[in-house]
């Protein structure tokens, strides 16, 4: 499995773009400079399969409509945040190139313990909401793309609309921190990191 990590948009979203040896790949959270994320796809001969969201939030869907109508492939969202992207940009249309916008038309919802198949891997679907209800993760052998659920030393923010620092914690607690200790977690943004270290100094997680 090869993971490239592009940071983009006002907000240092990251980006992931996921392959298996043959090129078959997704790209997890597009938050913004399509162009950019079609050409690292093109000149490393990849061939997309879905669009993948952690959750609805606009720096992390940005670009999926774009990138959706260059590779004709699904974008897939929980069920739980589809409002998010069906009410638009919104607020935050301030921080973006809004005559680069395309709305992406959402395919079918994830679901929790979801598989998908991506040539050779496997990326199981985590519903891990409590930084927006229809947040979720996606485990991928020894990775796990945690989106705005878990940080280096950090935890998603919970007091944007449908925020729970209660339900956040519990799905840090329940769904990532039975995890082995050595799994790699990709944030959304920021370093990565591994369950093991935020299991043992991550201040927050002292309070589940």
């Amino acid at each position: 499995m090869k993971v490239r990590r592009l940071v983009v948009g006002q907000l240092q979203t990251n980006c992931y773009i996921v392959a298996d040896d043959n090129g078959d790949a997704v790209i997890i959270d597009p938050g913004s400079d399509a162009e950019r994320i079609e050409d690292v796809i093109v000149s490393h001969e990849l061939t997309p399969k879905y669009i993948l969201c952690t959750h609805g939030h606009p720096d992390h869907t940005f670009a999926a409509g774009r990138l959706q109508a260059a590779f004709n492939i699904d974008t897939l969202i929980h069920d739980g945040d589809r409002p998010l992207i069906e009410q638009g940009i919104g607020e935050l249309a301030f921080i973006f190139d809004m005559r680069s916008y395309m709305e992406p038309s959402l395919g079918p919802s994830l679901t929790d313990g979801q598989i998908i198949q991506i040539g050779s891997l496997q990326l199981r679907t985590i519903h891990t909401p409590g930084h927006t209800p229809g947040g979720v993760s996606f485990l991928c052998g020894k990775d796990v793309f945690t989106g705005d659920t878990l940080f280096a030393g950090g935890v998603g923010r919970t007091d944007l609309p449908g925020g729970s620092e209660r339900t956040l914690l519990k799905s840090i607690e329940t769904r990532l921190m039975i995890l082995d200790d050595d799994i790699r977690a990709r944030p959304g943004h920021s370093q990565e990191t591994t369950i093991g270290d935020e299991r043992q100094s991550n201040p927050w997680l002292r309070k589940i």
